[in-house]
């Protein structure tokens, strides 16, 4: 066990699994004291590598992440505390392997619960190489001023209250971490405050005992008296006794075991910790505190009264001279996180991105304000979803319906088009299927499914104007402009396109309107007599129909349709459904396990 002090302002320690908050709690009372380089060397997340951001002070700074503690521990040379925040279940073995570390001189076991001899084991091994472990069951310990472990005295507010920026006269060591933040309180109320500060841990077999630290205190100059907290249940407080009892302490101790209440019950009791376990007469509160009475410590007759003895020893010292003043300074203001600073309404902060589709900060997520649990119970279907993602609203069912055809029809046309062509190659490539996916969408433009905008755009801005299809089709052939949505390679006026056919259908038979289609029909007669395959195809339909959809329902103004028809809804429709077909491509050649793609030289004309 190390003979002096453990910690100074220079200490930097390794953080195992890694949890933000104590982090962020180490370093802001790093800042808080005023140190000039942060106390968290490293972080280890076993499986992880990269950096971690975190705050110290008003920098930002990026701490090191290490996958195993060998790497830590090399690339953090001059790191000697190892902070454990594992489970019960790992802590004993990433602990040892810690200990093993020529490095690593202090260990600090958070984790309660810890087999009782992989904890003896980690004890022995610590011992017989001169190294200390705090823990298990611990909260950590702190050295005011200088350096603190974990969440070691709780909140900012609680550390400035307790003075522990800065370092006092009174070494404290206690079994309780919890009673550990209520000491501090008590002893910044009495005295100058805490020099060191350490929680031993609550489980049976403590790394460390209360007499080691206070042996150690004794040996630390600035510490000028002692305060412990014991509770009942074990024997260690017996070993401080016999420290007592042999002049090895010669600075006041001021103590008291808490659990006297534990003989008002008539069984065994066991209070929170594992080790605070009535055993026999030897083993309880009473007891423990005669035998420090009787061995030399100030024991006063009630936890009630420690307050007040603390106060006493502490202001005999100062009378006597041995206590100089303390010299009080200001700590700095920690900066308060924003997201706090906006919880507690002190800042207004503006956002980055606006979203008004949907939210997933609830119990669940809800599209358009509409519940996923509505969505399911009412038996929405893809259409249903996609209006309330897109329109923001929910379309009467017959809309839904149509945009669910939609896709349907246009899920796929076969392996020749250019965007399943271009999915196949990719696919056989040996590329993924996000890569093979996007490689055929992105092909969709003005002449393979993009039509459909300009489309509707064109239709709408004829059909609004009044022009004839005549006036109509001569004004886009001077503008050298084919017309979207007329022409077909195959199709034909005596081998018409049957999705076309399908979509005019339901809407005759669902849609209130459908003036925009008579329209593209119209248009379409006039083509015919130019050319036998200028008629109206899918493109055309969808474009002409959607604008229908949109005017005939009654929820969208003017306004609204004309911005839908520019942003480029109707061409999603087609990038939606197409995706379909061309996942369905890249897993059929997955699936067929085909070769790399390599075009055929008699397909190809090579001319000079």
């Amino acid at each position: 066990m190390a003979s002096g002090q453990l910690f100074s302002r220079t200490t930097q320690a390794l953080f195992y699994n890694y949890k933000q908050l104590p982090i962020q709690r180490m370093l802001d009372f790093d800042f808080l004291c005023g140190r000039e380089t942060p106390s968290v060397a490293g972080i280890i997340n076993p499986g992880a590598e990269g950096f971690q951001k975190l705050f110290f002070g008003q920098e930002e700074i990026a701490i090191p992440v290490h996958s195993t503690i060998e790497a830590a521990c090399n690339a953090h040379p001059t790191a000697d505390v190892f902070i454990n925040f594992a489970s019960f279940r790992s802590s004993a073995a990433s602990s040892m392997a810690a200990l093993k570390q020529p490095t690593i001189r202090v260990v600090a076991i958070i984790a309660e619960g810890v087999p009782e001899s992989d904890a003896k084991q980690l004890i022995s091994y610590a011992r017989a190489n001169n190294k200390v472990v705090i823990g298990p069951a611990t909260v950590g310990g702190i050295q005011a001023g200088a350096f603190k472990i974990g969440d070691t005295a709780g909140t900012i507010d609680n550390i400035i209250q307790c003075k522990l920026y800065r370092p006092g006269s009174v070494g404290f060591v206690s079994k309780s971490g919890g009673m550990s933040n209520e000491l501090y309180n008590t002893i910044a109320r009495v005295t100058d405050g805490i020099y060191e500060g350490i929680a031993i841990g609550g489980d049976v077999f403590p790394g460390s005992t209360l007499s080691d630290h206070i042996l150690r205190f004794n040996n630390i100059p600035q510490v000028k008296m002692m305060v412990v907290l014991g509770e009942l249940g074990g024997r260690d407080e017996y070993s401080l006794v016999e420290a007592l009892k042999q002049g090895k302490v010669n600075k006041p101790v001021v103590a008291w075991v808490s659990g006297t209440c534990a003989r008002l019950f008539k069984s065994e009791v066991q209070f929170g910790h594992a080790g605070a376990k009535s055993g026999g007469e030897l083993e309880s509160a009473q007891a423990k505190n005669q035998a420090l009475r009787d061995a030399g410590a100030t024991v006063p007759t009630s936890y009630e009264a420690f307050e007040a003895a603390i106060k006493e020893t502490f202001d005999k010292l100062v009378e006597e001279g041995k206590i100089p003043p303390v010299k009080e300074v200001t700590p700095p203001q920690i900066p308060e996180d924003l997201s706090t600073a906006i919880k507690s309404g002190k800042v207004r902060a503006p956002t980055h991105i606006i979203s008004t589709i949907s939210d997933d900060r609830g119990e669940e997520p809800r599209y358009a304000g509409v519940p996923m649990s509505s969505i399911i119970e009412q038996g929405y279907g893809v259409g249903d979803v996609i209006s309330l993602l897109w329109f923001k609203r929910s379309l009467p069912r017959y809309c839904t319906q149509f945009i669910e055809i939609c896709i349907m029809l246009c899920a796929d046309h076969g392996p020749c088009v250019s965007g399943a062509h271009n999915t196949i190659v990719t696919a056989r490539a040996g590329k993924d299927l996000v890569s093979s996916l996007v490689s055929g969408l992105l092909t969709i433009g003005p002449r393979f499914g993009g039509a459909i905008d300009d489309a509707a755009r064109y239709f709408k801005d004829a059909c609004d104007r009044s022009l004839t299809p005549y006036e109509f089709v001569e004004s886009m052939k001077k503008k050298g402009i084919r017309v979207p949505g007329i022409g077909h390679r195959i199709k034909s006026r005596d081998n018409r396109d049957k999705r076309v056919e399908l979509l005019q259908k339901f809407a005759h038979t669902h849609f209130p309107s459908v003036k925009y289609m008579e329209y593209a029909v119209q248009v379409e007669n006039y083509t015919l007599s130019k050319a036998n395959n200028l008629v109206l195809n899918v493109d055309g339909a969808i474009g002409s129909l959607f604008l229908d959809l949109l005017a005939g329902s009654g929820m969208f103004t003017k306004q609204e349709i004309d911005e839908i028809v520019e942003i480029g809804y109707l061409n999603g429709l087609f990038v939606l459904a197409r995706s379909i077909g061309l996942i369905g491509h890249t897993f059929d050649q997955k699936r067929l396990k085909q070769p790399l793609y390599r075009h055929p030289w008699e397909d190809v004309l090579y001319t000079k």
